[in-house]
C-alpha cells in the first residue's frame, strides 16, 4: 500500500498539486457546533466534558488529496468519533485531524467529527479561527471558511464558521449546583431596572473627586480659550493634559504648592478664570483632565466649581498582553492617553509568553525574528507553531513585535503622562517563545562551528527527559532553572531592556518576571539532580530558588522584582529583596483574600489583580455571544467592578458570588496586620481570544473606567476593615442603598465619558439593551441610562426607541453610541 507520505511526495512533484490544495482550502466547508455541556457520560476519570461537532463539507469536483486539518482548541480533546479521521494533539492547543488508513475525502460528501473535550464550552468565541489544510511537501493553506469576519454594524470580529448557541439548558454547566444563567434581554431589563436610572449630571469628573463644592458666583466663559501661566511647573511637564484644552485669553494659572498629597490637586473655576494648585506634575495634569471632562459636560460656560482631590491608592495599573496576540504601537499609545485621562499611573506590558516574544532585543535577534511570528512551519525553524488559531501570514496583525524605537516612543509617551511602564516576560514557565527562538540560535551557531556561542544562551538541557504539561497544555515551555545558560540569557535580556529605558530617559525601576505556573518541570533534569543532591532541595522548591535568585540579581541593579502571587508565595521572604511587587490573582472565593493579606503582611507592594473584578479578558456577562475566557468568572460587568471594595476584601461576599454564581461567605482567615496595606489595583487584559485592536478597546472599556474609579475613590458603601471579620452574601454591613446611589451617579457621568471615548476613537463595548414584552407592550432600557436604543420588527428600518410601545410579535433591539457611528449586537425579545 502506498503510504500517506509517499502519496504526498508524488503530489508535491506534480505542478498542479499546490494549486489543487489552494483550491480545496478556498472551497472546503467547515462548521463547528457545540452540542452540549451536559453529555450522558464523560470518559472514565473525567468529571466534566462537552461534545461538539466539526462538519467538513467537500465541494463537488474537489481534488483528491491526502490532507490533514490543523486546528486550535483550547480545551484538551479527550476523544473523537469518526470513521474518516483520527485526532492527535501536537502541543498546546494545536490539534490535527489525519485521514485514517485507506480513507480519503470524496467530492460532494460532508464528514462529521464528533469531538469530546475537557471541561465546558460556554462561548462561540472560544473556538479559534484559521484551521489549516496541509499536505506533505506543499505550503499549508488556511481554510477560507474558518477565517474571521467583521460585523458591519458593530465593527467587531465575527466567527462565521461557528454555529449559534441557543439552547441554554443543553449548554449549561453539567454541575447541578451551578446557578449561572444567560443574560437574556428579559433578565438584563430586570437587572438594569433594579440598578435604577442615572442621576442627572452636575459634576461629570471620573474618577469621582474626593470633594466638590459649588460656590456662588458668575459663570466663567471659556469660549475664547485659556491663557496658561505656570509657577513651579514647566509647560512641557503637563503638555499632554494641556493639549486637551482650548488655548486663548481666559487666565489658567497652574501653581506648584506644598502640603497637597502626591498626585493630588485643587481645581478652582470662578472669578473669571481657572486656578490649579498641585504638589507635582501628575496632580496638575489630573486637574487639567478633570477640567476637560467638566467642559465636555457643561460646554464653554462653566458654573463656579472647586474640586479638592487626591487618589486613594498610589498604584493604579493596566496590564496589556501583547504576547498571546500582538497589538500595535498605535493601540498602546491610544491606551496610554486614555490611562492619563482617567488617572491610571502604571502600564504593565506583557511582552513575552509561550505564544510570542514582542520586544526587540538587539543582542538576541532570534527572539523576534522567530519568536514574534507564528506560521505553518511546525519545525519552528522560522517561526512558532500557530497556537490560538493564529493567522499564519507573517504580516497578520496578530504577528509582530515592538522595535527598540517603538518601545522608546511608548516609554516617552508614558513618562509625559506620569505613567510608569513595567515590562513583563514570564519565566521560568510561559517561556516557550524564548526557548524555541534560542534553539534556532543554537542550531545556527552550531552549524558555524561556534559551539561555545551556541550553548551560551541555550535554554534546553538535552538530557532533561521530564514529562509535564503546563496549564496551557505545553510540554516544553519552562526554562531549566539549574543550568547557567538560563541565567546568561536572563541577564542579557534585562540589561538590554534596562538600556532601552536609559536611552529613553526613563530608568527601569520594576521588572515583572511572572513566576507563575511551573508545576511538574525539572524532575528528570540531570543538572537539577546535581543541584538537588548538593543542596537537599526537592523539585517543588526549585521554582522558589529561581525566583529568589533572579530577584536578588534585579535588586543588585536597583530594579524591583514583580511577579504573580502564586509563584512569589512559594519563596522564603527572608531570601527576597526589600522591594517586591506582588500581583494577587486568586479569586475572592478561591483564597484571594488570604493571599492578598498574607503577602501584604510580608511588607510587599501588594497589587490587587483579582479576576472577579480585574480580569478584563473575562466576558462582560454570561452570554454565548460575548468574547472572553471564563475560567475565573462567567461575567465581570461594569457594575461588579464599580461595586468592588478594595479596602475590605471579605466584604465583597455581600455583592460578588463564586464561579458557580452561588452567594457564598468569605472569611478573613489571614487578617491584615497593623501598618500593612494594599498598594493599589490593576486591570488585566490577556489576549488569547483578543486578536484585534478593536477587541482590546471592547474588552477594556467601559469597565476600565469603573476600575479607575475604585482605584482613585473610596466607595462610601465599603465598611471599615476590622481584622478577622468575615462577611455573608447580602451582608447588611454593606450599604446597598449607597452602592446603587453611587452607581446611578457613575452612570450619569458615563454619558459624558462615552462622548469623549467616541471622540478618541475608542471602540468601547455597548451593552445590548434590556427588553421585555408584557401584555403586547415593548419596554426597553440600557446599562447606562440615556444610551440610544433602536428597535425593528422583521426587516424594517431601525427606529429610535423613545418609550413603551405596542407590538404584536418578536422585536429586535440594539443600542447606539452617542455619536451614532456604532451599534451594539442585536438581541431579540418575543411575547
Amino acid at each position: 500500500m502506498m503510504t500517506l507520505w509517499a502519496s504526498a511526495a508524488i503530489l508535491a512533484a506534480a505542478p498542479s498539486a499546490q494549486a489543487d490544495l489552494d483550491r480545496l482550502a478556498a472551497t472546503l466547508g467547515y462548521r463547528y457546533t457545540i452540542l452540549t455541556n451536559r453529555p450522558a457520560s464523560c470518559p472514565t476519570g473525567i468529571p466534566r466534558c462537552f461534545e461538539a461537532d466539526i462538519a467538513i463539507a467537500v465541494p463537488d469536483g474537489a481534488p483528491s488529496l491526502p490532507v490533514e486539518i490543523r486546528y486550535s482548541l483550547v480545551n484538551p480533546v479527550l476523544k473523537i468519533d469518526s470513521d474518516t479521521f483520527d485526532n492527535r494533539t501536537i502541543n498546546g492547543d494545536l490539534n490535527v485531524l489525519t485521514l485514517k488508513p485507506g480513507q480519503s475525502l470524496k467530492p460532494g460528501q460532508t464528514y462529521h467529527v464528533k469531538l469530546t473535550g475537557l471541561g465546558a464550552f460556554f462561548s462561540r468565541n472560544h473556538m479559534m479561527p484559521n484551521a489549516t489544510l496541509a499536505v506533505a511537501g506543499l505550503t499549508p493553506r488556511v481554510i477560507a471558511a474558518t477565517r474571521t469576519g467583521t460585523d458591519a454594524e458593530t465593527g467587531l470580529e465575527t466567527l462565521p464558521f461557528v454555529a449559534s448557541m441557543t439552547d441554554e439548558a443543553a449548554l449549561a454547566r453539567s454541575a447541578l449546583d451551578d446557578q449561572t444563567v444567560w443574560r437574556t434581554p428579559e433578565r438584563a431589563f430586570a437587572l438594569y431596572a433594579e440598578r435604577g436610572a442615572a442621576t442627572p449630571v452636575d459634576v461629570a469628573i471620573l474618577p469621582k473627586p474626593m470633594k466638590v463644592t459649588r460656590p456662588a458666583g458668575a459663570p466663567v466663559d471659556l469660549s475664547k480659550g485659556l491663557r496658561v501661566a505656570t509657577q513651579g511647573f514647566t509647560r512641557a511637564a503637563i503638555a499632554p493634559a494641556l493639549a486637551g484644552l482650548p488655548m486663548g485669553t481666559v487666565p489658567l494659572t497652574i501653581r506648584k504648592q506644598a502640603g497637597i498629597a502626591p498626585e493630588g490637586y485643587r481645581l478652582a473655576i470662578g472669578q473669571g478664570g481657572v486656578t490649579v494648585t498641585a504638589a507635582d506634575a501628575a496632580g496638575a495634569s489630573y486637574a487639567l483632565r478633570s477640567l476637560a471632562q467638566q467642559m465636555a459636560a457643561e460646554g464653554t460656560t462653566l458654573r463656579p466649581l472647586i474640586v479638592e482631590d487626591a487618589p486613594r491608592y498610589g498604584f493604579r495599573g493596566l496590564h496589556i498582553d501583547l504576547a498571546r496576540n500582538f497589538h500595535s504601537k498605535a493601540e498602546i499609545l491610544k491606551l496610554i492617553e486614555q490611562m492619563a485621562a482617567y488617572k491610571l499611573n502604571t502600564l504593565h506590558l506583557h511582552l513575552g509568553d509561550d505564544e510570542g516574544w514582542r520586544l526587540q532585543i538587539a543582542s538576541l535577534p532570534e527572539l523576534t525574528e522567530v519568536g514574534a511570528y507564528r506560521c505553518a512551519d511546525l519545525s519552528e525553524k522560522t517561526c512558532l507553531q500557530p497556537q490560538l488559531g493564529a493567522d499564519p501570514a507573517r504580516d497578520a496583525p496578530t504577528n509582530g513585535y515592538l522595535t527598540a524605537a517603538d518601545y522608546s516612543d511608548i516609554l516617552r509617551a508614558a513618562k509625559a503622562r506620569q505613567i510608569a511602564v513595567i515590562p513583563s516576560f514570564d519565566m521560568p514557565g510561559h517561556s516557550r517563545a524564548a526557548i524555541r527562538s534560542m534553539e534556532v540560535r543554537y542550531q545556527r551557531l552550531l552549524a558555524k562551528g561556534d559551539k561555545a556561542g551556541a550553548e551560551r544562551f541555550r535554554l534546553v538541557e538535552p538530557g532533561d527527559t521530564t514529562l509535564y504539561s503546563s496549564v496551557q497544555h505545553y510540554d516544553d515551555n519552562t526554562l531549566n532553572v539549574c543550568i547557567d545558560s538560563t541565567y546568561h540569557f536572563i541577564d542579557m535580556v534585562i540589561d538590554d531592556i534596562a538600556g532601552l529605558h536609559k536611552a529613553a530617559g526613563v530608568p527601569l525601576t520594576t521588572y515583572h518576571i511572572g513566576a507563575d505556573e511551573t508545576a511538574g518541570a525539572w524532575v528528570q533534569s540531570p543538572a537539577c539532580k546535581v543541584m538537588m543532591a548538593k543542596t537537599g532541595m526537592q523539585p517543588k522548591q526549585l521554582g522558589a530558588y529561581f525566583i529568589e535568585r533572579i530577584s536578588a540579581d534585579l535588586a543588585k541593579r536597583g530594579i524591583a522584582v514583580a511577579g504573580w502571587s502564586d509563584g512569589l508565595g512559594h519563596t522564603d521572604p527572608a531570601k527576597m529583596p526589600a522591594k517586591v511587587q506582588t500581583n494577587i490573582w486568586s479569586n475572592l472565593h478561591g483564597g484571594g483574600v488570604a493571599e492578598a493579606h498574607g503577602q501584604a503582611n510580608r511588607g510587599w507592594k501588594t497589587v490587587l489583580s483579582i479576576p472577579d473584578l480585574g480580569y478584563f479578558d473575562m466576558p462582560y456577562a454570561a452570554d454565548p455571544n460575548e468574547t472572553g475566557y471564563d475560567w475565573a468568572s462567567r461575567g465581570v460587568d461594569s457594575f461588579q467592578v464599580f461595586g468592588f471594595m478594595p479596602g475590605n476584601l471579605a466584604a465583597n461576599a455581600a455583592l460578588i458570588p463564586n464561579i458557580l454564581a452561588q452567594p457564598k461567605a468569605i472569611a478573613d482567615t489571614v487578617p491584615l496586620q497593623p501598618g500593612r496595606s494594599i498598594a493599589g489595583l490593576q486591570a488585566q487584559l490577556w489576549s488569547e481570544t483578543v486578536r484585534r485592536d478593536s477587541q482590546v478597546d471592547y474588552m477594556l472599556f467601559p469597565r476600565l473606567l469603573a476600575l479607575a474609579e475604585r482605584a482613585w475613590s473610596k466607595p462610601d458603601w465599603e465598611p471599615a476593615y476590622v481584622a478577622g471579620a468575615g462577611y455573608q452574601p447580602n451582608d447588611k454591613r454593606v450599604d446597598r442603598t449607597r452602592l446603587l446611589a453611587g452607581w446611578r451617579d457613575f452612570a450619569g457621568r458615563m454619558g459624558v465619558q462615552m462622548r469623549l471615548l467616541d471622540r478618541a476613537g475608542v471602540i468601547y463595548r455597548l451593552a445590548p439593551p434590556g427588553a421585555r414584552i408584557v401584555n403586547c407592550r415593548l419596554e426597553a432600557n440600557a446599562e447606562f441610562a440615556g444610551t440610544p436604543i433602536e428597535y425593528r420588527i422583521g426587516n424594517t428600518a431601525w427606529t429610535r426607541y423613545d418609550g413603551p410601545l405596542a407590538v404584536a410579535g418578536a422585536v429586535e433591539l440594539r443600542t447606539r453610541t452617542p455619536d451614532g457611528r456604532r451599534a451594539s449586537r442585536a438581541v431579540t425579545v418575543s411575547p
